[in-house]
């Protein structure tokens, strides 16, 4: 696996880089206090309850407001405690017992008439079960039905309401301490548990704001809900928040994380180098000499002083196929399409080089885990043609124009890639696809609805198993997979059985064995197209100081300070 991390700092002499606002406050290690961070999204946030929201830039934010009982480090990718300050696990691997940190608080909310109140043991039952629940509010059942004692039967009981008779398997010892109970040994159970959208939150909340609670999130953040509207979202420093960094600062230094909406990469690039932002995210490589800027202008001191940051993604750009579709429902079919794709092309011509082709399994490499056993698709015009005329379709007489679903903005990578295979299925197997550039609610509401046949999406690891991809196409016992996450609507009974026996096994070679098969099943049946894995590359202002991302994208505004703080007028 290439190196995670490459840091280059692009520094120029002449900068024009100036304070508007400076705070006294100041922390061990030169730490200042107070600022406000801002950067942009390309999409929408209307939706800051963990449990239900289920993309990366919802994820984002949530992750500053809230956390769960452990948590993964940023920096070293290893899971450690957070809410609860320790576990440990029984030797058959099937029970975990967690002590609940002391100090914890929630934010303070109307719900607690104004206060803050201690996390307790109960807090992380109500949340977990409400994580558990057949409740159309929660998506992400999957992470622990069918794994936690008596949650699916919980699952089915709980499509209108949470049962008072909770999940069997999760229970309460003590005021600060609580054991979970699995129907199965799985030693990637603590990585689950450090998952975002696990977050702990409190009945009380749930129970005043109903739906709303999107709009009104209490968790335990070092951040809280400040403004959420049509501009974007404002979150306050939490004042209360429990964590100290290793100096002894208390957590965290800013004062506000202000994020705004932008409909282009282009106009984000400008606001960057006008300073009226901190971050770039998800920076095009052919953008890097944008944002340097001329000679001329550093000259002037009109560039900013700031740090590029390239890390490896843990993710997949693919497309995929609706397999219930009358188009798609013959694997020979999808098959065609697979070897009409030339995916170092798509890199290299459509995308200047920036990513890595897809040539192996749809699982990108991680630790513990070499993608290099599968065996993935060839580029072969003739035989995805020949597989194509067996198929009902000669040079693709009779087959269908169709839209092509991209959540995208026009001219972005995502955009230009999708020409990219746009235009080698038209050219290779004479298949015409209408690219709609679409949000991605609206995406998610047309593959639904079964409108969407084709459209292309990524998938960036929740945490750092193989599993986490492969879980996509399960459809087995457990229902929620199939209702929310397995929207290819792919079923195999052969392909349910390897997972399942995957879950179970405990030696650590063997289930990636175990799991490498599956990535190769799901090559053979071809669900989907694997495109592209690409590196996650970031722009900050270099005042902007310990500032955290990993290959799973995360971002940790916990311990970010300002050299010089700046404030909103």
């Amino acid at each position: 696996m290439r190196s995670i991390f490459i840091v280059f700092s692009i520094l120029f002499l002449l900068s024009g880089c100036r304070s508007e606002e400076k705070t006294n406050k100041k922390g061990a290690g030169g730490k200042y206090y107070g600022g406000d961070f801002k950067f942009m999204s390309s999409e929408r946030v209307d939706n800051l309850f963990p449990v239900s929201s289920v993309d990366i830039y919802s994820q984002r934010l949530n992750a500053q407001l809230y956390e769960s009982l452990l948590k993964l480090d940023v920096s070293t990718m290893k899971i450690v405690p957070s809410i609860a300050e320790s576990f440990k696990m029984s030797e058959d691997g099937k029970t975990y017992t967690f002590k609940i940190r002391k100090g914890v608080r929630f934010h303070e909310d109307e719900c607690f008439q104004g206060e803050p109140r201690e996390v307790l043991a109960k807090d992380v039952k109500y949340a977990l079960e409400f994580a558990c629940s057949g409740l159309a509010f929660n998506k992400m059942s999957y992470l622990l039905v069918n794994r936690i004692e008596g949650a699916a039967e919980f699952y089915k009981k709980s499509q209108e309401n949470l049962p008072k008779s909770g999940v069997s398997g999760i229970k309460v010892l003590s005021k600060r301490t609580i054991q979970i109970k699995l129907d199965d040994p799985f030693i990637g159970f603590d990585k689950i548990l450090a998952h975002t959208n696990l977050a702990i939150f409190p009945r009380e909340a749930f129970e005043k704001y109903g739906a709303d609670i999107t709009k009104n999130p209490v968790g335990t953040g070092p951040f809280m809900l400040d403004v959420l509207n049509e501009n974007g979202v404002t979150l306050k420093r939490n004042n209360h928040y429990w964590r100290k960094d290793n100096l002894g600062n208390q957590l965290p230094f800013l004062d506000k994380i202000v994020m705004t909406y932008v409909k282009d990469k282009k106009s984000e690039i400008l606001a960057f180098r006008k300073k009226e932002i901190d971050l770039v995210l998800e920076v095009p490589v052919n953008y890097i000499d944008n944002i340097l800027g001329t000679l001329k202008e550093a000259q002037n001191g009109e560039n900013v002083k700031h740090k590029v940051i390239s890390t490896a993604s843990m993710s997949i750009n693919y497309v995929a196929f609706n397999c219930e579709s009358a188009e798609f429902k013959n694997p020979a079919v999808r098959k065609a399409f697979n070897m009409a794709i030339n995916r170092n092309e798509i890199v290299e011509k459509w995308l200047l080089g920036e990513g890595w082709a897809a040539n192996n399994g749809f699982v990108p490499s991680m630790d513990n885990f070499a993608n290099d056993k599968v065996i993935g698709f060839p580029y072969n015009v003739s035989k995805a043609q020949q597989i194509l005329a067996q198929a009902g379709f000669p040079k693709g007489k009779g087959f269908p124009s169709m839209e092509f679903y991209v959540n995208a903005i026009k001219g972005s990578s995502v955009h230009k890639m999708c020409i990219g295979i746009a235009q080698q299925l038209q050219q290779n197997l004479n298949i015409r696809l209408k690219i709609k550039l679409c949000s991605l609610d609206e995406r998610e509401k047309a593959i639904a609805s079964g409108k969407a046949k084709i459209w292309r999406s990524g998938w960036l690891a929740d945490y750092s198993d193989p599993e986490n991809f492969l879980s996509l196409f399960y459809s087995g016992k457990n229902l929620t997979n199939a209702a929310q996450v397995n929207n290819f609507r792919f079923r195999s009974k052969v392909y349910d059985a390897l997972f399942e026996a995957a879950l179970k096994e405990l030696d650590e070679q063997e289930r990636n064995n175990l799991l490498a098969t599956c990535d190769q099943m799901i090559i053979d049946e071809a669900p989907v197209m694997p495109i592209m894995t690409d590196d996650f590359m970031v722009i900050i202002n270099t005042r902007i100081r310990d500032f955290k991302t990993n290959s799973m994208e995360n971002l940790d505004f916990s311990e970010l300070f300002m050299l010089e703080p700046r404030s909103k007028k």
